[in-house]
């Protein structure tokens, strides 16, 4: 069996890397599997939009509240171990959804596909174990990029396939390519070290998993139920109320889900602020450009391009992202990963400034797609290194979990705010709200400020941070008056 392994390239850095971030491509595409058919899921599912939306709500929110919890527990119980078990729910969630034939079972198979995102964490922190030291930025930029080069590669793919089959085989694609997935990650990664001391926190995944809900709830669904209504209040203070409560539990736990002292820290505190403000600027982009692109010519403002075309308009996002990630894990190594995520976040700035210039052509799109793609290849490439520079090893997984968590508040906080900008300025053209000039800018203009945001937050994380974590492992965990 040992030889079999070692001839399918069990141990080979490059083998291992390539592995991870396939499986990481696999995991982003899930994220992206159904926004070509939005627009048609009320009539597919014979449902309000207000239900259908639930099909793509429901993945953000599984994916958030399970991708710290999978952290932890692949530092106590084996990442590899934990990355399996993984991806045999996004199977099975996969299957759920290729089998359903009305809304709620599909929503359960979403929730499943959702709770695969983990896997990217995972990834991160199996790299840090089983790729030397002198490869380890650049494929570790490689495996971060994916979060949104799967995204961008997959719409596409499930335009093309929805365009000529039914919606179906996209779940049973899913499905084989997640069991592929988890086939190649058992023969060719190794098993990591495991921390079986530290017991699982079990109140604290539950209060994380209920204040996280209740507040994504909130903001991915504020402005479908309005931003003052009694639902979106109500979920967001119980979600807040919830989390302060979490933080203080935490604070106070010798054995944390989440070690609140290692993410007060300096560098890991502002690495996730920064990682926010990045995730915003990252999926401000898909959401505004292809619904320029989408809007009909009678405008005066859309470019009037089908779902396919403008799918394809932002697949060199993720392309350029993918390719930028070794040069930015060059960077980080000669100038400090603080360095990558400045520049990460300039260029995304630039670009955002150049869209509000440039909105009368398709190329406008696809320049603007490609300034934002380096911007996000340099700032991903950047964010986990910064992480894994300041936790120990026995946290690499929550710490890199965490720090996904921070993207995906970023990418949920843009997915609303932008959608309430566009809505609100809009004209009737043939009796059809199309949004303005003016509220296309002002997306734009917001999204541009998020990183501006970022660049600022980077400028106070310190400029090198210890090369070995182990120096950080010796935290002291006596119960503190108060927390941070």
């Amino acid at each position: 069996m040992k030889k079999i392994l070692r001839g399918v390239g069990m141990g080979n850095p490059t083998v291992i890397t390539t592995v991870l971030a396939s499986t990481g491509l696999i995991v982003s595409f899930m994220q992206t599997l159904l926004t070509p058919l939005v627009p048609e899921l009320p009539r597919l599912l014979n449902t309000s939009p207000a239900n259908a939306a639930w099909v793509i709500t429901v993945t953000l929110l599984a994916g958030a509240v399970c991708t710290p919890i999978a952290g932890r527990l692949g530092d106590m119980f084996g990442k590899k171990k934990i990355a399996l078990i993984l991806l045999a729910i996004l199977t099975a969630g996969s299957i759920s959804a290729a089998l359903s034939t009305g809304l709620w079972l599909l929503v359960v198979g979403r929730a499943l596909q959702g709770a695969g995102l983990g896997i990217i964490p995972l990834g991160i922190s199996m790299l840090r174990d089983s790729v030397p030291s002198d490869r380890l930025g650049r494929s570790v930029a490689l495996m971060s990029s994916t979060l949104g080069v799967g995204g961008a590669i997959g719409m596409p793919l499930s335009a093309f396939v929805s365009e000529r089959a039914d919606w179906h085989v996209l779940f049973w694609l899913a499905a084989a390519l997640s069991t592929t997935g988890a086939l190649l990650i058992f023969l060719c990664v190794p098993a990591g070290p495991a921390h079986r001391h530290a017991s699982f926190d079990f109140v604290g995944a539950v209060g994380l998993a209920v204040g996280l809900s209740g507040v994504l709830l909130a903001v991915s669904k504020g402005s479908e139920w309005g931003w003052t209504s009694m639902s979106t209040l109500s979920s967001a203070t119980v979600g807040v109320l919830i989390l302060v409560s979490w933080g203080i539990y935490q604070w106070h736990r010798n054995n944390p889900l989440a070690d609140l002292r290692v993410s007060t820290r300096r560098p890991v505190l502002l690495t996730n602020i920064a990682s926010v403000a990045v995730g915003f600027g990252l999926f401000a982009s898909t959401v505004v450009l292809p619904k320029l692109l989408e809007m009909p010519s009678t405008s005066g403002v859309g470019l009037g391009q089908s779902i396919m075309v403008a799918s394809l308009c932002m697949v060199p996002t993720g392309l350029i992202m993918m390719a930028t990630s070794p040069v930015a894990a060059r960077t980080s190594e000669r100038s400090g990963p603080r360095t990558s995520l400045i520049i990460g976040g300039v260029t995304i700035a630039s670009g955002y400034a150049l869209a509000i210039l440039l909105m009368t052509e398709v190329w406008h799109t696809v320049l603007v797609g490609c300034f934002i793609g380096v911007g996000i290849g340099f700032a991903y490439a950047a964010l986990p290194t910064l992480i894994m520079q300041s936790v120990p090893d026995s946290e690499t997984a929550a710490a890199n979990g965490l720090n996904t968590l921070m993207r995906s508040i970023g990418t949920s906080t843009a997915s609303a705010v932008t959608a309430m900008v566009l809505a609100q300025n809009v004209i009737e053209v043939d009796s059809m709200p199309l949004t303005t000039t003016a509220g296309f800018r002002l997306a734009f203009g917001i999204a541009g400020l998020a990183a501006i945001a970022a660049v600022l937050v980077a400028m106070f994380i310190p400029a090198r941070t210890p090369a070995n974590p182990a120096v950080h492992a010796a935290v002291p965990n006596e119960p503190s008056t108060s927390p941070v």
